[in-house]
């Protein structure tokens, strides 16, 4: 990949809070919760504020964001003068996504993993609806099946249909074609994804150990989760997008029904929206007059 000029922290804030603004604007793009948080990690080395890598990991996540407007993957390589400054970064949408849908989620990873990650050489951020992740080290191309997160429903007991669902299920996405897949028997649904710096046989290989993890872990449990570095499988007897809408809970919050309080959630949500709107159209005016007001003096 060619090497890109940074540019300014300030322009990279202005992009992001343009994008995450933008889809306060849409109820129903934010009632997607494409964006809430399912886990995120970083790497405990740190680089100096001001520093090359600094100027090069702001190039990257603003290629990132700009990239996820027209495409649900790719990844770019920011060279240093030395290796340790050369920045390696991806992002990766779930494969159901409209393209103003990935954008969004792109753009409020990169904002979240910069808080996150504040100063961290390396970090990776998945939301429901996508995938951030950016090194020193490369790893593009480079299978990782380490066990970043796993989760289980409440156990059913040994079920006969449920399991045989289950397997049946686990089985489809296991050998299904292309990075993203999903499907279904009788009760139970499922997804699974491959990040697409994969070829098709690792991403095979990856998967293959993602399922089996997950029944290992999760046994006769209704719903599960598998996340590896490079892919992850999920499953739930009430729908993926159902049983995880809202986020990554813990096994002890309570149920996904809607409370009596949501609907007023949701004009509060509109207000802010709207208020949000009048927010960006301000600060875009006044960056407008600054870039342009010398001309006509």
């Amino acid at each position: 990949m060619p090497s890109y000029s940074s540019p300014s922290p300030s322009l990279v804030s202005v992009i992001i809070f343009l994008t995450i603004f933008t889809s306060y604007l849409n109820p129903a793009e934010s009632d997607a919760r494409t964006d809430s948080f399912i886990y995120g990690g970083c790497s405990q080395a740190k680089y100096s504020p001001n520093s090359v890598y600094e100027s090069n990991i702001n190039s990257l996540l603003t290629s990132l964001v700009n990239s996820a407007t027209y495409s649900t993957y790719n990844n770019f390589t920011i060279m240093g003068s030395s290796s340790a400054d050369t920045a390696y970064g991806l992002y990766q949408c779930r494969g159901d996504l409209s393209m103003p849908d990935c954008t969004n989620c792109v753009a409020r990873a990169v904002s979240q993993i910069g808080t996150l990650c504040s100063n961290a050489y390396g970090g990776a951020l998945e939301l429901q609806g996508c995938f951030v992740k950016y090194d020193n080290t490369k790893f593009l191309g480079v299978e990782d099946k380490t066990v970043v997160l796993k989760k289980c429903g409440p156990a059913t007991g040994y079920d006969t249909d449920a399991l045989g669902s289950r397997d049946a299920l686990l089985a489809g996405l296991g050998s299904g074609g292309g990075p993203y897949r999903v499907g279904g028997s009788g009760k139970i649904q499922g997804m699974a994804q491959c990040t697409g710096d994969l070829s098709m046989s690792v991403c095979q290989d990856c998967l293959g150990s993602a399922i089996q993890e997950l029944k290992s872990n999760c046994g006769t449990a209704i719903s599960g989760d598998m996340f590896l570095a490079k892919c992850y499988v999920r499953y739930s007897a009430g729908g993926v997008d159902d049983q995880y809408r809202g986020g990554g809970s813990s096994s002890s919050s309570g149920g996904s029904g809607h409370s009596s309080s949501d609907d007023a959630e949701k004009a509060l949500a509109i207000t802010v929206g709207l208020l949000a709107g009048v927010a960006v159209l301000i600060v875009f005016a006044a960056f407008l007059r600054k870039a342009f007001g010398g001309k006509g003096k």
